[in-house]
């Protein structure tokens, strides 16, 4: 199993929900950040006096996926959602021992 840790533009939420519903993920976790990465930040002009915003609002969307399906998710991800800009976001891959489930005690692929 793999956890997905997807760093994304707050625009591109609905694309990645049907991403990873087409691909059967089971749920997800969804959360607002700030952050900067290679893009530093923006600057703004008001009222003719130049500022600098460093922290950029951004999502992180967590799933947790059967391992042949992880590099079909973010394959697709990168494909549908890449602007070719700085700020597209980052995608985390982690390996993910074991899952229970709570309710169940159910434990593996089977508690997904």
């Amino acid at each position: 199993m793999k956890k997905l840790e997807i760093v994304i533009r707050p625009e591109k939420l609905e694309v990645v929900k049907n991403i990873l519903n087409d691909w059967g993920a089971t749920g997800m976790m969804v959360t607002n950040i700030m952050g900067f990465g290679n893009q530093k930040g923006i600057t703004h002009i008001y009222r003719g006096t130049e500022y600098t915003v460093n922290l950029l609002p951004k999502l992180k969307v967590e799933t947790v996926v059967a391992d042949e399906k992880a590099k079909k998710i973010i394959d697709q991800l990168c494909k549908d959602i890449s602007s070719g800009t700085h700020g597209d976001g980052k995608i985390f891959v982690y390996d993910v021992a074991d899952v229970v489930r709570i309710r169940t005690g159910e434990a593996g692929a089977v508690a997904l």
